[in-house]
C-alpha cells in the first residue's frame, strides 16, 4: 500500500488490512462501509474513554450542542438510534449532570433534553478529539478525492434513506433485537408443541 506505517502494526491490525488489500480486494461496499464505520467509531471511543464518556453519550451530546432543547423523540431521531435506547442513555447522562429533562410550559405531553452548564462545557474538550479522528481518517487523501468521497458518501445516505421511507410506506419497520429475540422465542415454542403433538397423536 505504499505507506511506511504499515511496517510497524501488530499482526490484528495487519490481518484486517489484507482482508482489503489481499484476500477480498472487491468484497461488497456494505463491508467496506462497515469496517470505516468501525474504525472511526473505536478510534474515537479511545479518545472520549479518557474522558470518562462512552460513544452512545457523545451521539446525543453532539445533537443537544446544536440543538439543545429538543423533545426526547426528535433527539432520538437526530441521533439515529431507537427511543428505548435513548430513553436509557439520557438517564445515565441525567445521573452524570450533563443533561436535565423537563416539560416546556403549557405541554405536559413532551420532555424536552436540555444540556446543563456542564454537558455544555465538554463540547470544548469533545469536539477537538473528533476533528482529530477525522483528520488521522482521510490523511494522504487530496482535496479533490475527499469531495469526491463525501459526494459519494452523500449519495449513499440519500438513497439508503429514501429505501427506508418507501419500506416504512408499505408497513414495515426496524424491529429491535429485543423484539427479534421474542420473535424466535414464540416460533420456537410452537415448532416445540407442533413436534410433540405430533408424536403425542403417533403414540
Amino acid at each position: 500500500m505504499g505507506d511506511e506505517r504499515l511496517d510497524q502494526v501488530d499482526d490484528t491490525t495487519r490481518s484486517i488490512l489484507d482482508h482489503w488489500t489481499e484476500f477480498a480486494p472487491d468484497d461488497r461496499l456494505a463491508h467496506l462501509l462497515r469496517d470505516a464505520s468501525r474504525g472511526v467509531t473505536r478510534a474515537l471511543q479511545l479518545r472520549l474513554s479518557e474522558h470518562g464518556i462512552s460513544f452512545g453519550h457523545w451521539a446525543f451530546l453532539r445533537v443537544l450542542w446544536t440543538l439543545d432543547g429538543i423533545s426526547q423523540r426528535e433527539l432520538a431521531v437526530q441521533a439515529g438510534l431507537m427511543e428505548s435506547t435513548t430513553h436509557t442513555a439520557l438517564n445515565r447522562m441525567e445521573e452524570l449532570g450533563h443533561i436535565e429533562r423537563r416539560h416546556k410550559p403549557g405541554n405536559r405531553r413532551k420532555l424536552h433534553v436540555y444540556l446543563t452548564p456542564r454537558g455544555r462545557a465538554l463540547e470544548k474538550t469533545l469536539v477537538p478529539l473528533a476533528e482529530e479522528v477525522n483528520r488521522i481518517a482521510v490523511a494522504g487523501l487530496s482535496a479533490r478525492q475527499l469531495e469526491s468521497v463525501r459526494k459519494a458518501m452523500l449519495t449513499i445516505i440519500t438513497n439508503l434513506a429514501l429505501d427506508e421511507a418507501e419500506a416504512s410506506k408499505r408497513g414495515q419497520r426496524i424491529v429491535s433485537t429485543r423484539d427479534i429475540g421474542r420473535r424466535n422465542a414464540r416460533a420456537a415454542a410452537k415448532k416445540k408443541a407442533a413436534t410433540h403433538k405430533k408424536d403425542a397423536t403417533k403414540g
